[in-house]
């Protein structure tokens, strides 16, 4: 059966309408016609506020998934959850660990989920989905569960770490992606892609016993990438022929600039408000 998946971005960065509101953060939302998915919930200062300007209504969700533990990603749960009818929230268990990223003179900043998302998941611990391999989302759509790291290239992007002492890193075990099959071939919704993108990609053609995928949109943490990351990265959204490249978020300026320049004919803007349409082939 055939049938559209509408995705509009709720919470990102940019914003270039009057009436949207940017955030250095990310989410989704994801109607395919049969359920409605909110896929990361941004810091939660404007997600409330973008979705009623573009005419969505929370309180129809069906669903929650977490692309990880981050609070730019996490933020906005509280506000998601209330109101909201009896739904699963997806979540690796490592997304509910403290998280800590390393300052430049060396002292940390907790960057984990914030207290009053915590708060809210406690109270809907019985909508608690934890994902620790790949799981279906219902309709065709996908959650990878954890990424497979195998290139010698990516790492996690920072220097991220589990403890206020940045003495135990972390390996961001709780990174995942969502995707599912449409007619030009499968799309990727990365929330930051910690497990690096070519590894994420390549675990999803795995996935899917190789087929093609047709478009990868989100956050692809490429803002501290060496030159040489970025220039293999490129390379292998090259190889993979990807049709179409919305980065966004995290992925930094820079990088997105170095995208745009390399597939100048691939690459679509990705901020407050953006809508792109898919058939679904499921």
């Amino acid at each position: 059966m055939t049938q559209k998946v509408r995705i509009t971005v709720l919470v990102e960065n940019t914003a270039e309408d009057a009436d949207l509101l940017a955030e250095h953060g990310l989410a989704f939302w994801i109607d395919d016609g049969s359920q409605r998915i909110l896929f990361d919930t941004g810091q939660g200062s404007v997600l409330l506020a973008n979705a009623y300007r573009l005419g969505i209504d929370l309180s129809r969700l069906d669903a929650i998934v977490l692309s990880h533990g981050h609070y730019d990603h996490t933020g906005g749960l509280a506000d998601a959850l209330r109101g909201s009818r009896p739904g699963a929230v997806y979540t690796h268990p490592d997304a509910l660990k403290p998280k800590f990223a390393r300052n430049k003179d060396g002292t940390s900043r907790p960057i984990g989920m914030p207290e009053a998302a915590r708060r809210a998941l406690e109270r809907h611990r019985d909508r608690l989905v934890l994902t620790e391999k790949p799981t279906a989302l219902g309709a065709g759509l996908m959650l990878t569960g954890p990424v497979p790291r195998i290139t010698d290239f990516e790492d996690t992007g920072g220097p991220f770490f589990l403890d206020a002492s940045c003495r135990t890193p972390d390996p961001l075990l709780d990174d995942q992606a969502v995707f599912f099959p449409a007619a030009q071939g499968t799309v990727v919704l990365l929330g930051c892609a910690h497990a690096g993108v070519v590894n994420t990609l390549r675990y999803v053609r795995r996935l899917t016993d190789g087929c093609p995928i047709h478009a990868v949109l989100g956050g692809m943490h490429l803002l501290n990438a060496s030159p040489d990351r970025l220039s293999r990265t490129i390379d292998a959204l090259r190889e993979l022929d990807i049709a179409c490249l919305g980065p966004a978020h995290c992925t930094g300026r820079a990088a997105t600039a170095a995208l745009w320049h390399a597939l100048p004919e691939r690459s679509i803007p990705l901020h407050v408000g953006t809508r792109v349409e898919y058939e679904n082939l499921s």
